[in-house]
């Protein structure tokens, strides 16, 4: 299998543009309003429900193997295509789905850069037409748990000078003076953040339109923090989503060789019966918040 790295896992609004009929691409908008794909979407795009089909529905947990499968095949997905993930809040949970199919093998998904905010900022087309396409037979693989950080994980992880924890909330989150952005209801008894994880907020890795930094404004930020390529890393923010693309950024378009994603994340951590947490507001600045006006960040 070919090495990914920024020119295999992250395509273009360009390219997306040019290759609207290419019939070996599936393109799918994930976004944290379930509602904007009904408003217009990309022409050929699919929708998933990321409240509904990401997650298993009673348990808190991913999807089943099995229920990958029957998504992936009533979306029309198979083995063999390209999956082009996008959303809005510049792709939070259009990165969560990029995690949820690594995990599960699909060998080529790719991100497309700015999500649905720089599709519309540049004026490409939409449409609020549904495709329909065959139905397939999708087979995923085992689940690689290597991108995957459960709770025991995290806890061997206090105090290890070979880990690092990143925090990728905002700082109100991080310091627990609020327990979630405003509106989302997911929350946890306590406020904080999990003992000597560094915070890094996600938005921090984006333009004012929703790309990604360069890779040198990129290792800046994280390695200035401590988090650097020789480090085991684990990212977490509330559940899952956002911590989803800082692990896309670090693996990805930094190359580093071992971070998961945590994504039982604060809403597991700060419930859980006797868990050490910290309030403190971190020592080192980071850089300054994000242009990028996200309400939910």
């Amino acid at each position: 299998m070919a090495v990914e790295n920024r020119e295999t896992v992250l395509v273009t609004t360009d390219w997306v543009a040019q290759n609207l009929n290419n019939p070996n691409l599936r393109i799918v908008e994930v976004d944290v309003d379930t509602t904007a794909y009904e408003q217009g979407h990309i022409p050929g795009a699919v929708a998933w429900n990321w409240q509904s089909q990401l997650q298993d529905p009673v348990r808190r947990d991913i999807p089943s193997r099995e229920a990958l499968e029957a998504l992936l095949s009533e979306s029309g997905i198979g083995n063999d295509h390209t999956i082009i993930l996008y959303g809005d809040n510049n792709n939070w949970f259009a990165a969560y789905a990029f995690w949820l199919l690594k995990l599960y093998g699909h060998e080529d998904v790719r991100l497309m850069d700015g999500g649905r905010k720089k599709w519309l900022l540049e004026g490409r087309p939409i449409t609020q037409e549904v495709p329909q396409y065959p139905r397939t037979e999708y087979r995923a693989k085992e689940p690689n748990f290597a991108l995957r950080a459960l709770l025991p994980q995290v806890f061997e992880s206090l105090n290890r000078p070979d880990v690092v924890l990143v925090d990728v909330r905002t700082p109100q989150e991080y310091t627990g003076e609020i327990l979630a952005p405003p509106g989302l209801l997911e929350t946890a008894q306590r406020g904080g953040h999990i003992p000597g994880a560094v915070n890094i907020p996600w938005a921090q890795a984006v333009r004012e339109d929703g790309s990604f930094k360069s890779p040198e404004e990129l290792r800046q930020l994280y390695e200035s923090l401590g988090v650097a390529p020789d480090k085991k890393v684990i990212t977490y923010c509330r559940i899952g989503e956002r911590s989803a693309h800082t692990w896309f950024v670090l693996k990805y378009l930094l190359g580093y060789p071992e971070v998961r994603n945590y994504d039982g994340s604060w809403t597991e951590w700060g419930n859980l019966v006797g868990a050490p947490i910290e309030r403190e507001a971190p020592t080192q600045p980071h850089g300054g918040q994000s242009t990028a006006p996200c309400p939910q960040s």
